[in-house]
């Protein structure tokens, strides 16, 4: 995989930017708790220590707000339903526990906050609060519910988008670099089919020719040696342009999968077994196919994670089995994307089966069954060259 190399000055400019935004994640919170604690207590008549500590215990959670929503939901509910039932404090002692109900509907811990929401407007009705009072704080919690839904939607809907930008732009990729293949091989076979009977010819008629004046006795014409030279040497120029027209990834290239991927950071260990027999091209190009997809996946949706890679040659054809222990789980929705659909489609083409989903113990899984040479004298490269077990660096 090839990237741009960052210099001295980007890698600093990105560094300082991470750092910024850890501040900021970081102080924000503090300062906007600090903020409304003290909005608090300047609406309190005579705060006494107690009214201080439990607003500043109450409001200070919301500085760990990104960690525990529930919990910052519950040490505010309790500390300022506190306050409430100890200094009969107005509406603006609610705006703490208003906030920590929106964190937590956007986590989505809806039920949680409804419940947090009760109990500190029941807090609020036994300090002796009007109908009125109680009317507007339950409204305030049902907008910070909403909106923290809607939140937690929107989020999801940008996430959603994302990745089906992403799976287009991959697959217009992968659909150009077909295109440009298909292109290939017709321009081979035009090639193979006109040119290559062309000059098979007048080479067959200069060697023809140059034999027969030999037999003869007579002087070969140099311009008849020279049309049998150049004709030859056309054929092989013309056989070595058809080969890189028709070359296809090789599986032998999946070792250089394998190292691309660490390269980029993703651990992966590649182990091959049995005897590796000869293979048809397009079984050896879908062997590299389903790496080549299932370590995109992995690096996409996975890491970090530690991925497997593990090819094994049988008597019937091999099996390749990539499997991560990164984010997938069983109890979550799976929905194949487009590349896990073409993979499909090339094993079933060539009579394999294919497996893909979540493992049970976690991470994601990607089993195919290939069937072996078939045809006689058909051969191509085995996935990996030699018995190779490679390491996780």
């Amino acid at each position: 995989m090839r990237g741009v190399r960052s210099g001295p000055g980007d890698a600093g400019g990105s560094g300082r930017g991470r750092f910024r935004a850890r501040l900021v994640k970081a102080v924000l919170p503090g300062v906007v708790a600090g903020a409304v604690a003290a909005l608090v207590l300047a609406a309190a008549s005579r705060p006494d220590a107690l009214d201080i500590v439990l607003v500043v215990a109450g409001s200070g959670a919301l500085a760990a707000y990104g960690l525990a929503p529930r919990g910052v939901l519950a040490v505010t509910t309790v500390c300022l339903g506190g306050y409430v039932l100890h200094s009969s404090a107005g509406a603006v002692a609610a705006l703490p526990v208003v906030s920590a109900v929106h964190v937590a509907a956007r986590a989505g811990h809806r039920a949680f906050g409804a419940v947090a929401a009760a109990g500190f407007l029941a807090a609020t009705a036994i300090s002796g609060g009007d109908s009125g009072r109680t009317l507007l704080l339950a409204g305030w919690f049902l907008c910070a519910v909403v909106t923290g839904v809607a939140d937690k939607n929107w989020q999801a809907y940008l996430r959603q988008t994302e990745q089906r930008a992403l799976e287009a732009e991959r697959t217009r990729e992968e659909a150009a670099r077909r295109r440009a293949g298909e292109e290939r091989l017709r321009i081979a076979r035009e090639l193979h089919d006109s040119l290559t009977h062309s000059i098979s010819i007048v080479k067959l008629q200069a060697g023809v020719a140059v034999h027969l004046a030999r037999k003869r006795g007579d002087e070969v014409p140099p311009a008849l040696l020279a049309i049998q030279e150049a004709s030859g040497e056309a054929m092989r120029e013309l056989r070595s342009t058809l080969d890189v027209l028709r070359e296809q990834p090789s599986p032998g290239q999946v070792k250089d999968l394998v190292e691309r991927a660490r390269s980029s950071g993703l651990a992966v260990e590649l182990t091959v077994s049995g005897p590796e027999p000869a293979l048809p091209p397009e079984t050896g190009l879908a062997v590299y196919r389903i790496v080549q997809e299932a370590l995109t996946n992995a690096a996409r949706h996975a890491a970090p994670a530690e991925v497997a890679v593990v090819i094994d040659h049988t008597e019937d054809g091999l099996t390749v089995r990539v499997e991560d222990d990164g984010r997938g789980a069983p109890e979550r929705p799976f929905v194949p994307g487009t590349g896990l659909t073409g993979m499909r489609e090339r094993v079933t083409e060539l009579g394999g089966t294919l497996e893909a989903g979540p493992r049970p113990s976690g991470g994601f899984s990607v089993l195919a069954r290939l069937p072996g040479a078939g045809a006689e004298g058909e051969s191509g490269d085995s996935p990996v060259s030699g018995p190779v077990v490679g390491r996780t660096v």
